[in-house]
């Protein structure tokens, strides 16, 4: 079966928008790779992700948004995440913040954590969707031990018609991934390096009058 492909253009991305609304599987480029995303709301969406990658449950999926302001719909923002979120994003920045307790949300994508990656990527497209179709689930499109699709042909070739949409938006970037800093706590902790320098994260806390000193896990 051949995958339906639309160009990632006002028209592709308000059919993107129709298909995730409708609870199915978008591929869509990012500012680094290709992602699978589906509607938060969708029941059994965030599970239909793991099938489609072939992943086993119990590793949470981080959320792309709109921008910085539809983070505080899905979790506590805390005065260093939203120092972070408004030096780095859009951009290569994961914010991880403890979920927020009166927001349900479905249990596969936090892996059974209290908290939740945020991201607001430096693309229009996942941008525009979000947008319209709220806070995106979002992993990358490949089979989990395979490395990531780099184009639609791609995606189709790994994944077949367990997405139900692709939004072509030519070759991706690629680069690094993102840094992804857990801000839930009361000291903010650097996960993993990534595309921003810790020594840049640093500096934007000490200008928002917050400490400087990021740990860095591991």
């Amino acid at each position: 079966m051949t995958v339906r492909t639309v160009a990632d253009d006002a028209a592709g991305r308000a059919v993107a928008i129709a298909v995730l609304r409708a609870g199915g599987i978008v591929a869509l480029p990012t500012d680094t790779v290709y992602g699978i995303a589906v509607a938060l709301e969708t029941p059994g969406g965030i599970e239909r992700l793991f099938e489609v990658k072939r992943r086993t449950p119990g590793k949470g999926i981080a959320l792309l948004l709109a921008d910085a302001g539809q983070a505080a719909s899905i979790g506590v923002i805390t005065r260093a995440a939203d120092a972070l979120a408004a030096a780095c994003w859009p951009g290569g920045l994961t914010i991880v913040v403890a979920r927020r307790p009166d927001v349900a949300l479905p249990p596969a994508l936090t892996g059974g954590l209290a908290t939740i990656g945020l991201r607001v990527p430096d693309h229009a497209a996942p941008r525009a969707l979000a947008h319209e179709a709220g806070p995106l689930p979002t992993t990358s499109a490949n089979v989990s031990g395979f490395a990531e699709a780099a184009d639609a042909a791609g995606i189709a070739a790994q994944l077949g018609d367990g997405v139900d949409l692709i939004l072509d938006g030519g070759s991706a970037a690629g680069g690094p991934a993102s840094t992804v800093v857990d801000c839930a706590g009361r000291t903010p902790v650097v996960l993993r390096r990534g595309a921003i320098a810790v020594e840049h994260l640093n500096e934007v806390l000490v200008a928002a009058g917050l400490p400087g000193d990021l740990e860095v896990a591991g």
